[in-house]
């Protein structure tokens, strides 16, 4: 099955009508969905499927033990209300692209695998490339167990309850051994492409990035009847919170943005109790990234004790600046007819398994430049480039 065909399927699955976007959240009925159709269309291409101890799923072309393996893939769930593209265009392309060299009767010497990694947004439980730490060991299960979404169901709950093994997840260092190379495709999440005229990048690093909590807890009480000066309200030093966010990462040449937040009892005519707030923070480097995130925070708990709100912080997850292998990297271009070379502020598996697994990325043209929307997109003959490129990749790197 070519390209157009496994991305029409793919498509309606976790379509949010109302907005447009897509709700592909982790162990959820449309996840389900998404992970049957991924089984099905890699047995249907004659490929080994295999859930690891994590629930990321990976077909395997060859025999896993033989080491040395070539991965490609990304990762099938959403962001709350997102673009079409952002990981399943790798999936797809990295189906189409084994699907094209078994057709035509490539032989590989090395294993060819296709994963799909679970929860690499962190929509539902809030921290990002979750499939991916595990697998790595960066996060360990007795941590990543208690994580809960917003209705207070853990990680290790749904896991289950979707039929994994929460007391198997953790770091699997034997599959992790097996792999040689990984390459991830994605859309760009930028116009880096659209500005050199090109279809098809590689990436060459990944900004160092993280996100925080953030919690405001004062004291319920009634709009109309609370003297101004009798208030502890939470959302005054959250308020101002944000707006020194966005000051600090203009000082800093970073970039931080609090997109999710929960107020406590959420009535129109009751002053909140408690604000709960995550910060992304993203920077060209560490020293940036350290230094907006010190000033943001120390601006909350500023504006707290002035409301006399008490204000608790956490690190819930973090990456370093990822500088993807050079030699890789400038073979994949070259490989590419000379692919243009562009780094990236947004996070990916690739970048966690970079630490442990030789890795490179390659970008596919966004025209819009906009990503985790629904106005994210690839146009058809880009798409098409994608899976000529990666078809090429895993030529290069597991036949020749």
């Amino acid at each position: 099955m070519d390209f157009d065909a496994l991305w029409a399927e793919l498509a309606p699955i976790g379509r949010y009508a109302g907005t447009g976007g897509y709700r592909r959240f982790s162990w959820t009925v449309a996840d389900a969905e998404c992970r049957a159709w991924f089984t099905e269309r890699a047995t249907g291409l004659g490929l080994d499927v295999r859930a690891d101890r994590n629930g990321n799923l990976w077909a395997w072309w060859g025999d896993p033990a033989a080491g040395d393996a070539v991965a490609t893939g990304s990762h099938l769930d959403s962001v709350p209300d997102g673009g079409a593209f952002d990981g399943p265009l790798g999936v797809v392309t990295a189906l189409a692209a084994v699907g094209r060299l078994r057709e035509s009767g490539a032989r590989p010497r090395r294993p060819v695998a296709v994963v799909a990694f679970v929860e690499e947004e962190g929509a539902r439980f809030g921290v990002p490339c979750l499939g991916s730490r595990l697998l790595t060991g960066a996060i360990g299960p007795e941590w990543s167990g208690g994580l809960r979404d917003a209705d207070g169901v853990s990680w290790a709950e749904a896991y289950a309850a979707a039929g994994g093994e929460p007391e198997a997840m953790g770091a699997d260092p034997e599959l992790l051994g097996r792999l040689g190379t990984f390459v991830e495709l994605h859309v760009e999440q930028g116009r880096g492409l659209v500005e050199r005229g090109a279809a098809v990048g590689v990436a060459s690093s990944i900004w160092p990035h993280g996100r925080w909590r953030m919690d405001f807890s004062g004291a319920a009480d009634h709009a109309g009847t609370t003297r101004l000066a009798d208030r502890r309200d939470p959302m005054l030093p959250f308020a101002s919170t944000v707006l020194a966010a966005r000051e600090e990462a203009a000082i800093a040449g970073a970039v931080a943005t609090v997109g999710k937040v929960f107020v406590e009892p959420n009535g129109t005519n009751a002053i909140p109790s408690a604000v709960h707030a995550w910060l992304d923070a993203r920077a060209p480097d560490e020293a940036a990234l350290e230094a907006t995130v010190a000033g943001v925070l120390g601006a909350a708990r500023r504006y707290a004790a002035k409301e006399r709100v008490e204000f608790a912080e956490s690190r819930e997850s973090y990456t370093g600046e990822v500088e993807f292998e050079t030699g890789l990297r400038d073979r994949l271009s070259l490989l590419l007819g000379g692919a243009p070379i562009l780094g990236t502020g947004a996070g990916h598996d690739a970048g966690v398994l970079s630490a442990h697994v030789p890795t490179a990325m390659l970008f596919v043209r966004n025209p819009t430049g906009i990503s985790h929307s629904p106005a994210e997109h690839a146009e058809t003959a880009d798409r098409h480039a994608g899976v000529a490129a990666l078809t090429r990749v895993l030529e290069e790197l597991a036949c020749a």
